[in-house]
């Protein structure tokens, strides 16, 4: 059995050791090892059926913050793995273990650059001052109703300059612009759809802590997960099948009003949530307008600030740079949460203090976060929720 953090920034150490042996002895089970590897705790038994029933006592007793995997560990004495003798790897026809076989939804995938388009094309317009009717998507196709045929022109003029991968057709008698997706772009979106899941797939599998896993492409649209070793195809299912989504949330800092959501009596307009630390859990007081959301979010990478401190710097989209550059201009001195939204649960990953007005679609962000926090921060605004079933 290996049991993982959920979180970089929960470790997995020797106190952890200590509350698993704990819980082990309190139900009478006694394992044949429990020892640490690498960022994981490993532990030992004689057969399956006091597996289960150690896997349950464990859970229980270390809570959702951590990942109780059921595998198989190599048996060879210490005589043989000191001559570097390792086992060989066996795959799924000989050891056993789990075959998935999803399908990324194509549909989803083009809607949301449809939907981003247009949004990115609406406060284009608006920046420039051209007045349009409605922005209406029909499918893979965008209407845009212009006034007349003065600012017909000027909107075909912003369309060509900042969406070439949209095809431009005019009805001049309606002052209408007909803006559909070319070939070449669906078929980019939909490749990177695929390639976005295969790299989410793989920092998922990770967690399971299973020996040569393959995770390929099968198709146009599918892709084929083989976990060797596995014994609980429930729990990699659900690990492997997670969807995730983020939200920026404003940080209500009142002591009032926080009193008043720890004594019980949340205020209407806000949300009292969990935030998880190196320091353990603690509550925050967010307000529930969401600001801005993952979807707006091009890549995410884990740095340092310019004190030397861990930070994560963040791409933004057109649309979210202009969000971002508007919400940091009116609440300089104040904070910002980044929630993810989790199986219908909210959880804070972090909520660091404006310092300045942010523009230009470039994002640093950093606070009381540590390294582990900033690696754990990036990978999840950067792999986003998985759109495969």
């Amino acid at each position: 059995m290996q049991v993982s953090s959920s979180r970089q920034s929960i470790p997995v150490d020797s106190a952890v050791m200590a509350r698993v042996e704990d819980a082990l002895k309190s139900q009478n089970l006694s394992p044949d090892g429990v020892f640490l590897d690498a960022n994981s705790l490993k532990v030992r038994f004689k057969d399956t059926d006091t597996q289960l029933k150690a896997r349950d006592a464990i859970q229980h007793a270390l809570g959702d913050n951590y990942i109780i995997a059921l595998n198989l560990l190599p048996a060879s004495p210490s005589w043989l793995a000191s001559l570097h003798a390792n086992p060989m790897f066996l795959g799924l026809d000989l050891r056993g273990g789990v075959h998935f076989l999803l399908e990324v939804d194509m549909k989803a995938a083009t809607d949301k650059a449809m939907e981003r388009y247009a949004g990115d094309l609406r406060r284009e317009l608006k920046n420039k001052q051209v007045r349009y009717g409605s922005i209406k998507r029909n499918g893979n196709t965008l209407e845009v109703q212009l006034r007349d045929e003065d600012t017909l022109k000027s909107a075909q003029d912003v369309v060509y300059r900042m969406l070439p991968s949209l095809a431009v057709r005019s009805d001049d008698a309606s002052n209408k612009l007909l803006l559909t997706l070319k070939p070449e772009e669906i078929t980019k979106i939909q490749n990177d759809a695929v390639k976005q899941n295969i790299t989410t797939l793989h920092n998922r599998v990770n967690e399971l802590g299973t020996t040569e896993p393959i995770i390929q492409q099968n198709g146009p649209n599918r892709i084929v997960v083989q976990l060797p070793g596995i014994q609980d195809t429930a729990r990699a299912k659900d690990i492997i099948g997670r969807t995730a989504t983020l939200e920026v949330h404003m940080v209500e800092d009142d002591q009032g009003k926080v009193a008043e959501a720890l004594a019980g009596n949340v205020p209407a307009g806000y949300e009292l949530l969990d935030e998880a630390t190196s320091r353990g859990q603690s509550k925050i007081l967010l307000k529930s307008d969401v600001e801005l959301t993952g979807d707006n979010i091009n890549d995410a990478q884990p740095s340092f600030d310019q004190f030397g401190a861990p930070a994560v710097s963040i791409n933004l989209d057109s649309t979210g740079a202009a969000i971002f550059r508007q919400l940091t201009a009116e609440n300089v001195g104040k904070r910002m949460a980044m929630v993810l939204v989790e199986k219908g649960r909210k959880e804070v990953v972090t909520a660091p203090v404006i310092r300045t007005e942010i523009g230009g679609g470039r994002v640093e962000i950093s606070g009381s976060m540590n390294s582990a926090e900033a690696n754990d921060t990036a990978l999840l605004l950067r792999a986003g929720s998985l759109a495969a079933r």
